[in-house]
């Protein structure tokens, strides 16, 4: 009988042997240094890992049986068994630990009164432990913790929850048995009871939870919410991670006023396409009586050799289904009137690009939106050649129309150019060549066609533009800082003689929108159908002030004026006066950054031709540090056809703002000055805790399904509650607090990596 007291090396077989048990030489100079976490080498195949034995006594009956009391400690690579006492058999590998017992399996920690294990084989079990999870931080007690192998663990009649506070967690999941398999990373709770701060809030006969931050299936943050349209709100999303490339979501959710609803959302991607399926169903609405669906598809393949193809499908059932149910996590507030069914081709090599497609809409309004039955658009440009570029657009296309009662045909264009761009160091110019050809052949004549309008025609149109600018550059210093400012006047001259184009039909063509953009195109339209005719001048100046150590640009000043030698005749419709095609305004801006977070930006366009006010917006954003943002804006559009002759004329606050310790406020505001009223409203508070976060909103919310028709509003109040270490996702609420508020930060819930070694003894 051998008595002693230290470590002790176990039985030599247990000990690394043969080229393992070499030293290895140091190499060049060496020495002690700090390592910021401690790392491991895995052993190498067929190495054995050593068996260390330490304890105040250490007492051997024969060479394999070994008695350790009083701080007894049995080691072995990545575990140790310790207690007050421990027998260890080395013919078995086996270790019976008693007392104050810790387990540590791979940085997993259990503590209890007695524990059996084998050792190598990680396989045993401990009784009435305690024990703390690694890779989740995760803790609870059980009655018994069974070790299947190094990376099962099955633990009976137990509790889990990943709160700091262990006497009283905010949340906790209790279980008739949990399966804890970190290979597959992933958690499973037997005939499971969900408790938040005391309450029952979910019974389950299983129940999956990650155990990392990775992907797994299991529940995503219930939703609810509250309002005038659809009464209680509640959804349910459970998330399948069917595999690394492709994921489903089934989203059960319940409406009080309506019904029971089904949403589900699959997601692939593969190295050659990709693609997503989203429906929603409602089997039987109770304020329409009627099934309510919608379906959206999108897929992309990679053909190869420059070939594409792709898919977007998407159809509803009527046309209010998106407004009746966007008050929900099943649809985005917004007001949707076309739904687009498109398959095409495409093809791009070098200069060359192809595209040909069916292109159809589900359309619920009077708006003449055409098919395409079918289109083939082809490009080609080529750069610098002799100092040239040049390309083409051919277009063909059969458009099509539900309305009996409108123009149908086909149309044929070739729209090819030239230019000769002389680009030096300060400044460029550069003429261009442009020639429009559109031929049409017309099967069906509406009735709002000009009178004499024939089925076959052709339009010619020439374009010559010019563009040229300078940039000048100085040195400044401005409130001791030094800057870079720069001054870039910029000339565009277009002349564009007139064309009848009145027996032209409306089949893709409108009325550009009007900005600092939009004053260097030649064409006043958008689309094959118009170019309008001008002989017009724009002149614009910019200055920018650019930090000289950054780059950072911090302000810029623009001034534009654009100014027509003649009134253009071209005009959309027909009827359309003469001069609401007239392009003689100023548009002025500014932007600029501030320290301490603060940027702003200001912009005006004046009808010098009117004599108004076209359009005005002005704001600023102020963000002083994280998740503190203000930002304030106003809106002004007079006026036009495009806003049914309706005025913007809107002021909007958003803003997110720190009030309590962990306790935000989210709000937003918009208002229209016009007819004093509010048009959209959030006003949110979140409160996030260490281990769990609830966010509530209350939302006004307009929705308009067509110009011509009045927008829906309602009101609603949102709900979520997201369990930290269970269900980390966001389902709804924080996007909408990102679509209200520029600017807006969730709280972060990343934490740094521990290591394994942290809780060795």
């Amino acid at each position: 009988m051998l008595g002693t007291a230290g470590c002790v090396p176990l039985a030599g077989y247990a000990q690394l042997v043969g080229g393992s048990a070499i030293p290895e030489p140091l190499d060049g100079v060496w020495g002690l240094r700090l390592d910021p976490q401690l790392t491991e080498q895995p052993l190498r195949p067929g190495d054995k890992s050593v068996t260390s034995a330490i304890a105040d006594s250490v007492t051997a009956t024969t060479a394999t049986d070994v008695s350790l009391k009083g701080h007894a400690q049995l080691r072995r690579y990545a575990s140790i068994v310790k207690g007050d006492a421990l027998h260890y058999d080395v013919d078995t590998d086996k270790a019976d630990a008693y007392g104050q017992v810790r387990l540590v399996d791979n940085g997993n920690v259990f503590d209890g009164p007695d524990a059996h294990l084998y050792v190598e084989a990680n396989e045993g079990y401990i009784s009435v432990p305690k024990y703390r999870f690694h890779l989740t931080g995760g803790w609870g007690s059980a009655q018994r913790v069974d070790l299947v192998d190094n990376e099962r663990t099955v633990v009976h009649h137990g509790t889990y929850s990943t709160c700091q506070c262990e006497s009283d967690p905010a949340w906790y999941l209790k279980a008739s048995e949990f399966d804890i398999d970190s290979g597959n990373d992933e958690g499973i709770a037997h005939n499971g009871v969900l408790f938040f701060q005391g309450v029952p809030l979910l019974t389950s006969p299983w129940l999956s939870f990650p155990l990392s931050g990775a992907r797994r299936s299991g529940f995503l943050p219930p939703t609810f919410s509250i309002s005038s349209t659809n009464g209680v709100d509640v959804a349910l999303p459970y998330y399948f991670n069917l595999a690394p490339n492709y994921d489903l979501t089934l989203t059960p959710r319940i409406m009080s006023k309506r019904g029971e609803m089904l949403t589900a959302d699959y997601r692939y991607l593969q190295p050659n396409d990709s693609g997503t399926i989203s429906v929603a169903w409602l089997p039987h609405d109770a304020i329409t009586n009627t099934d309510r669906y919608s379906i959206a598809l999108n897929q992309n393949w990679n053909l190869g050799s420059g070939f594409g193809a792709y898919v977007n499908y998407s159809r509803v059932s009527d046309s209010t289904v998106v407004t009746d149910l966007a008050s929900g996590v099943a649809f985005p507030t917004g007001s949707t009137t076309l739904y687009q069914q498109e398959a095409g081709l495409t093809y791009s090599n070098g200069p060359w690009s192809v595209l040909a497609r069916e292109q159809r809409w589900q359309a619920f309004t009077s708006d003449s939106t055409y098919n395409r039955e079918p289109q083939v658009n082809v490009h080609y440009a080529r750069y610098n050649v002799g100092g040239f570029d040049f390309g083409a657009e051919a277009d063909a296309t059969r458009f099509t129309i539900s309305s009996a009662d409108a123009t149908q045909g086909s149309r044929f264009v070739f729209n090819p150019y030239v230019s000769y761009p002389i680009e030096r160091p300060g400044w460029f110019i550069t003429p261009k060549l442009a020639w429009h050809f559109a031929a049409y052949d017309l099967t069906t004549i509406g009735s709002d066609a000009p009178a004499g309008q024939p089925k076959t025609f052709d339009v010619n149109v020439p374009t010559f533009t010019l563009d040229s600018g300078m940039r000048f550059e100085r040195s400044v210093r401005l409130f001791g800082q030094s800057y870079i400012q720069t001054l870039e006047p910029r000339l565009f001259y277009v002349y564009t003689p007139y064309r009848n184009q009145a027996f032209a039909p409306l089949f893709d063509t409108a009325t550009a929108d009007f900005g600092l953009a939009e004053l260097f195109m030649p064409n006043s339209f958008v689309g094959n159908d118009r170019v309008s005719d001008a002989n017009r001048l724009t002149a614009a100046l910019t200055t920018r002030f650019i930090d000289a150590s950054s780059g950072d640009e911090r302000s810029r000043f623009v001034l534009a004026e654009q100014y027509d030698f003649r009134t253009p005749r071209v005009t959309l419709n027909t009827d359309d006066a003469i001069g609401t095609v007239a392009r003689t305004s100023v548009i002025g801006g500014a932007s600029y950054k501030l320290g301490a977070g603060f940027s702003a930006e200001q912009a005006v366009e004046y009808s010098q031709a009117n004599h108004y006010l076209t359009n005005a917006e002005a704001g600023f954003g102020w963000s002083p540090a994280s998740r503190q943002v203000l930002n304030v804006a106003y809106r002004y559009t007079r006026a036009n056809s495009t806003l049914d002759f309706q005025p913007v004329n809107q002021f909007i606050v958003s803003e997110q703002w720190p009030l309590l310790h962990n306790v935000v406020s989210v709000a937003r505001v918009n208002y229209d000055m016009s007819t004093h009223r509010l048009i959209a409203g959030l006003l949110g508070l979140q409160y996030d805790a260490d281990c769990w976060s609830l966010g509530v909103a209350f939302e006004k919310y307009t929705n308009a399904t067509s110009s011509t028709t009045s927008p829906s509003t309602g009101t609603r109040v949102l709900m979520q509650l997201q369990l930290k270490g269970f269900s980390q996702v966001d389902n709804g609420l924080l996007n909408q607090f990102r679509a209200n508020v520029p600017g807006y930060t969730p709280a972060t819930t990343e934490t740094e990596p521990t290591s394994r070694f942290s809780d060795y003894p």
